[in-house]
């Protein structure tokens, strides 16, 4: 396999993600590529229930979750750089698995490395799989980490 320049990572800050981080954390420092650390923040979901909401409400979860993605990403980029990585960070909005292909393309990412809870039966019908998705839309090649 050739070098690789470009590695992105796309994190929920899980466990998960945590032991697909170090995987790619290590594949980068060998072939020393940079490390992409990506975070999607999901639209927020109309709480269904009786009485209004102020659109307020809304935009103040909307900044706490931008908040809190920019501080771990934050986080993993330090991290990654006291590894002896280059890693940049890039926070979305979006679909998960469409805006990781989106940004593995658009930064020509050479590889995703992803972590995956290992769901089955009911719980991966019901709650699906990100990793799944992104490997049946990625630009590039994929590797999942299960997580521990």
């Amino acid at each position: 396999m050739s070098r690789l320049r470009r590695i992105l990572h796309p994190s929920d800050f899980s466990r998960a993600s945590g032991a697909a981080f170090a995987r790619a954390t290590a594949m980068a420092k060998a072939d020393r590529a940079q490390l992409l650390l990506v975070h999607v923040l999901a639209p927020p979901v109309p709480i269904a229930g009786e009485g209004y909401i102020s659109p307020k409400v809304y935009d103040d979860l909307e900044a706490s979750a931008r908040t809190y993605g920019q501080q771990h990403l934050g986080a993993l980029q330090a991290k990654a750089r006291k590894a002896g990585v280059k890693a940049v960070t890039l926070l979305v909005d979006g679909v998960a698995h469409e805006q990781i292909a989106r940004a593995a393309k658009s930064k020509k990412a050479d590889l995703i490395v992803i972590g995956t809870h290992g769901r089955t039966g009911l719980a991966k019908f019901f709650l699906g799989s990100v990793a799944s998705r992104v490997v049946a839309v990625a630009p590039c090649p994929v590797l999942t980490v299960r997580g521990k």
